[in-house]
């Protein structure tokens, strides 16, 4: 097992240093001059070439890489070139928002999810059956950015029952705490807040969720429908146990294996997905965030947070791969043989 999770941790080493170069040469060599766009159109020639000089462009591109991960390494990612404040502060700032909205989006994903998937295996070819692969097709076909507004129209501009945009009422804001609005003002005590958050982050977490949720409804039905046909499961039948025990008890426990692997993935995948998201609903979090740096060549922004999804997707990718090989050993004998 030891032999086995550090050949894990240095090739997810191996992938971030990937990471850093793909991230650092999108923005550096594909990207347009960052000077027009920061100093405006109307900026010399000369004020512009100070301005490279000043931020470290004019150097060569391995020394401005390497400048980049020694930075990254220390947990310095740069400075803003609109705020001039440091794009750490900049992340950590919004990165509550979008890790609260990604973790609602997940559990609602994986509960759907796993009890369609569960229902449509066990009633397999019927009316449930059906209309949770429909579900499923359409989550995984149906754009966030598209579903989301749908949403705003139906439940804000039609049913006026759930607010179009933002995470709070301003007057409602929460001030200190961990950056969780429903943590906050759930330990508070402010319920009339909590109530009002939780109203905020129905709709963005609802759009969010919905590919996820498919995945993990299509990839539950089918290891629960493979599950289901083992031997032990007709040995538990042919003893007289009720369907349900049967199901619950030894179909659902060893078929939820490759799916929690897939949640893991998804929760990553949402942190990364939540841009779009984000940008629909007005969210403040650090999706949103890096459209608008992405418009104005803010650099250190861009690459900062790319780069903290990448740590963060890797990091989880790495912990379901390790708890995967432990609840099911014959993972780690197969890969390292291999």
């Amino acid at each position: 097992m030891a032999k086995y999770v550090v050949k894990r941790i240095l090739q997810s080493i191996l992938v971030l240093l990937g990471v850093s170069i793909i991230v650092f040469l999108i923005m550096r060599v594909f990207s347009s001059d960052p000077a027009p766009v920061v100093l405006g159109e109307h900026a010399t020639t000369e004020a512009m070439e100070a301005w490279r000089e000043s931020n470290g462009l004019n150097d060569p591109i391995i020394v401005q890489y390497f400048n980049f991960l020694g930075g990254a390494l220390t947990g310095d990612l740069g400075t803003s070139y609109y705020t001039h404040t440091a794009v750490t502060q900049e992340i950590m700032s919004r990165f509550p928002a979008t890790i609260e909205l990604a973790l609602v989006a997940i559990i609602i994903a994986a509960v759907l999810g796993v009890v369609l998937g569960v229902v449509s295996a066990v009633h397999k070819g019927s009316f449930v059956d059906g209309f949770s692969m429909i579900l499923a097709l359409v989550g995984v076909s149906m754009p966030i950015f598209w579903l989301g507004i749908l949403l705003i129209i139906l439940f804000a501009g039609v049913l006026h029952v759930l607010p179009s945009g933002g995470r709070i009422d301003p007057l409602l804001q929460p001030v200190g705490g961990t950056g969780f609005y429903l943590l906050d003002t759930l330990l508070s005590g402010d319920f009339e807040a909590f109530g009002n958050a939780l109203q905020h982050i129905i709709l963005p977490a609802v759009a969010l969720s919905m590919y996820s949720m498919a995945i993990i409804t299509r990839m539950t039905r089918s290891s629960m429908l493979d599950t289901l046909n083992e031997d032990y499961v007709r040995t538990a039948r042919a003893k007289g146990l009720p369907e349900g025990r049967v199901t619950k008890h030894h179909a659902l426990r060893n078929a939820m294996l490759p799916v929690t692997t897939v949640i893991g993935l998804q929760l990553g995948s949402l942190l990364g997905g939540a841009m779009l998201t984000e940008t629909v609903f007005a969210w403040p979090g650090i999706g949103k965030y890096t459209v608008e740096c992405i418009l104005k060549s803010d650099f250190p922004v861009v690459q900062g947070v790319v780069l903290l999804i990448g740590v963060i997707f890797v990091i989880i990718n790495l912990v379901v791969d390790i708890i995967y090989a432990y609840l099911d050993p014959r993972i780690k004998y197969s890969k390292e043989e291999g």
